[in-house]
């Protein structure tokens, strides 16, 4: 038992509804009303049995089967069930974003809705995040998935997500992780980008664990991801890495690749100068394929400074305009005389009132 459990009692015994949730899980719905009445059961077992205020918040991404209907008929037997429909299929990162903004809890838990995640973890992920860490990530050790198309593909993009983002984890696609609320409330979602949530979190200085859990083979429905997932995670990398890197400085980026090109061009138009000058006006260089080089390579780094200098325009607009800060405070500590001198005046203000 956690050492903070004590603490999320209801003041009359064991957790009720009235009492605010400490824990809040996400778990997005597509096509899973096979699944749906094992997995739901079970986390009622063990968070029930944890004794953690909680709510469960299933986010049906615009099922085509009966998901919903067997979402309406749990509600009627799990209290702690909220269910919140999407108007169509958004995808799974929009169906995250929705429990995100709808979650009340302090710590906030994802896992998938096809029964592969292990419901029993959850306290394991939720007490190694009260030792100090924001994000805690769930390692799938021993997956239990087809290798050459769901581990194999995976392993490599664990490995280039970790290289090009520098949060090295060893399984970024599994869902069954566990956040600080008011992390992952920061983090600005769209796309297909709820996998990279770690990364995206680390600009805010976040501490993160990894842990090993538990992964079951899948025994009702069917997967909804294939080799093209692959794709999409590379594009969506490259995403990623410019806003980790570049997002509040574009110029730094483009004013690079720009001044590259035009000096490179400029070196060759050097070059077929000076070979102009050595022969005469006998040698000619206009029909020589380097100089069109040189002009396209001045042209392109021209462009490349000029997209660099918008970028600064649309950034400090975007910071300006919305009041977005560009520093993020974990906490302010004070000394003993500060706190002293705030109690004075908390007196003083009481006697005076």
């Amino acid at each position: 038992m956690s050492a903070y459990r004590s603490d999320l009692q209801a003041p009359n015994g064991p957790e009720t509804l009235a009492a605010p949730p400490y824990l809040s899980v996400v778990l997005p719905v597509y096509n899973e009303e096979a699944a749906l009445p094992d997995v739901i059961e079970e986390l009622h077992q063990v968070l029930a049995g944890w004794g953690v205020p909680y709510e469960v918040l299933a986010v049906d991404d615009g099922s085509t089967d009966g998901s919903v209907a067997v979402l309406r008929r749990l509600q009627a037997l799990e209290p702690h069930l909220k269910v919140v429909r999407l108007r169509r299929n958004f995808g799974q990162t929009a169906a995250f974003a929705a429990g995100f903004d709808l979650a009340q809890g302090e710590v906030v838990v994802t896992m998938d809705a096809d029964g592969q995640n292990d419901p029993a973890d959850i306290p394991r992920l939720v007490e190694k995040l009260e030792e100090g860490y924001d994000i805690v990530s769930g390692w799938r050790l021993h997956r239990k998935d087809p290798f050459f198309t769901r581990r194999l593909p995976s392993l490599i993009a664990n490995r280039l997500i970790s290289e090009a983002t520098d949060v090295r984890l060893h399984d970024y696609g599994c869902s069954l992780k566990a956040y600080r609320a008011d992390v992952v409330k920061n983090v600005h979602l769209y796309g297909e980008l709820h996998r990279f949530i770690p990364a995206l979190a680390s600009r805010y200085g976040v501490r993160i664990a990894e842990l090993p859990v538990n992964h079951r083979s899948r025994t009702q429905g069917r997967s909804k991801y294939g080799l093209s997932r692959t794709i999409r995670v590379v594009l969506d990398l490259l995403t990623v890495s410019f806003l980790l890197s570049y997002s509040a400085r574009p110029m730094q980026l483009f004013g690079l690749l720009g001044f590259g090109a035009a000096g490179l061009g400029t070196l060759i138009g050097l070059y077929l100068t000076s070979l102009k000058v050595i022969h005469g006006y006998r040698y000619k260089i206009g029909d020589r394929p380097l100089l069109m080089l040189a002009v396209l390579l001045i042209f392109v780094g021209v462009q490349f400074i000029v997209m660099g200098l918008l970028g600064e325009l649309i950034i400090r607009t975007y910071h300006e305009t919305q009041g977005k800060p560009i520093y993020y405070i974990r906490d302010v500590l004070v000394g003993e005389a500060e706190r002293a001198s705030a109690s004075e005046e908390q007196v003083a203000v009481r006697g005076g009132g």
